[in-house]
């Protein structure tokens, strides 16, 4: 009589902390190795980043959220990632980086084609905008009625705690911040929360 198959998940990614949020900690450590290597190499890493209407400045919608306009930006930046990446990954890393994904690309793309021809866009707000829309829809993806519930009332803390920055972000920007990013960066996580997605599944 042969032994039934055991799949111990333990020490998986998935069931632990530090594997599940291991992901957008290691997101940010980069973001600060890229400005620490800014500020000590000669020149600027910032004219790679996301230049509209330029087919040259394509390329900065996968590097352009890696960097930024000076450490204030960056720490502005830092806590807000880490806590709805954070969120985002507690479903696990292949979540969290497909969110990612969504978020840089298609607020990329936007950014890209609706600032101002020339107009140079760097730093993670888009993905941070990404993530908030991630949360919020996340109520309405498919899913466990438990699971819903559970993001229902994250959202609902979500929106406590950034509702009003994130609202600011994209109807009440400051000159030099692009809403375009954080508007379309928003969209991207919207949609990243109903893709590859089925309905609720009963054992």
């Amino acid at each position: 009589m042969t032994r039934p198959d055991v799949i111990s998940t333990a020490d998986s990614p998935r069931s632990s902390a530090l594997g599940r949020f291991a992901s957008p900690i290691l997101l940010v450590a980069l973001m600060w190795v890229v400005q620490l290597a800014d500020a000590i190499l000669p020149g600027s890493f910032t004219g790679f980043g996301l230049r509209s209407w330029d087919v040259e400045g394509l390329g900065g919608i996968l590097v352009g959220p890696l960097l930024h306009a000076d450490w204030a930006h960056l720490i502005g930046n830092t806590v807000p990632l880490l806590v709805l990446g954070c969120l985002v990954a507690v479903e696990g890393a292949r979540r969290f980086w497909a969110v990612t994904a969504m978020a840089a690309v298609i607020g990329g793309v936007g950014t890209w084609l609706v600032n101002a021809p020339g107009t140079l866009t760097v730093g993670a707000s888009g993905l941070v905008f990404g993530y908030f829309g991630y949360t919020l829809m996340r109520v309405f993806a498919p899913g466990r009625v438990a699971h819903r519930v559970l993001y229902a009332v994250i959202a609902l803390i979500v929106i406590a705690l950034y509702g009003g920055s994130m609202l600011a972000g994209v109807v009440g920007v400051r000159e030099g911040i692009s809403w375009q990013a954080h508007l379309f960066g928003a969209i991207g996580g919207g949609l990243a929360a109903f893709i590859g997605r089925s309905g609720t599944r009963r054992t």
